[in-house]
């Protein structure tokens, strides 16, 4: 831990602090995160609010699975490969060839799962709704969805979560490694802290003081970016589910 989480600890007041007092600290700190970062419009602020396109919507996901155990950097080389061989399609995603799809994602690390994924994913939505936005449309229910991409082998709570974060725009707050160490570290929950009982800490500080769902999920957005942020700079190794 840096020196300045090292202070942070030794005052009783902030290690104590309610997670909007550490959003507060973390946003001057590091400032605006502009996430999920595209191809088209990289780190902006607007990625957080702007129509996302078709292929956005699918970028975000397959991201969402390249990011499993590696570093932001791989999966940005990962999807270099995928654009260029011109496979941020739900069509051609879905019916590439599978050792192909694993050579091309070489560089994010575990590629013969991830391919796997990522073409059983492509598979599903298609066959399913016929596009990324039906699977994220505002009238479906967000536990629908979540459950839905859970129920998809090799998805797991906090890839879920991010696509329906940063893809679908659901007030959804995902955990990682960085959220649950720089937690632990302030004491705002054990080290072992269960995925869904730490996610509950965020939902029962933010829903009652943010009731309108695009504010709330604009916030987890960017908490969640800050704690990448943060991790970063405190040298965390995250592991994804």
């Amino acid at each position: 831990m840096d020196c300045y989480f090292q202070s942070v600890r030794q005052s009783a007041e902030i290690v104590k602090m309610k997670l909007i007092q550490l959003y507060g600290v973390l946003l001057r700190r590091h400032g605006p995160q502009g996430w999920w970062p595209t191809r088209q419009f990289g780190y902006h602020s607007s990625n957080g609010s702007r129509m996302l396109s078709e292929e956005e919507l699918l970028e975000i996901c397959i991201g969402a699975v390249l990011t499993q155990n590696t570093s932001w950097k791989n999966v940005e080389k990962a999807l270099d490969a995928l654009f260029g061989a011109g496979l941020v399609d739900l069509e051609k995603l879905s019916g590439v060839n599978q050792r192909r799809l694993a050579s091309l994602i070489r560089s994010s690390g575990y590629f013969r799962q991830k391919a796997k994924k990522l073409k059983l994913f492509a598979q599903y939505v298609l066959k399913k709704h016929g596009s990324m936005s039906k699977l994220f449309d505002r009238l479906r229910v967000t536990n629908e969805i979540r459950e839905e991409l859970l129920s998809l082998w090799g998805v797991g709570p906090e890839t879920a979560d991010s696509m329906l974060l940063y893809a679908g725009r659901r007030p959804v707050f995902v955990v990682d490694a960085y959220t649950k160490r720089i937690c632990s570290n302030l004491d705002i929950c054990s080290a072992d802290v269960d995925y869904h009982e730490l996610q509950g800490l965020f939902y029962g500080e933010f829903e009652q003081r943010i009731t309108n769902n695009e504010e709330r999920s604009a916030l987890f957005n960017e908490f969640h970016a800050l704690f990448v942020a943060e991790g970063k700079s405190l040298r965390v190794q995250p592991k994804r589910s």
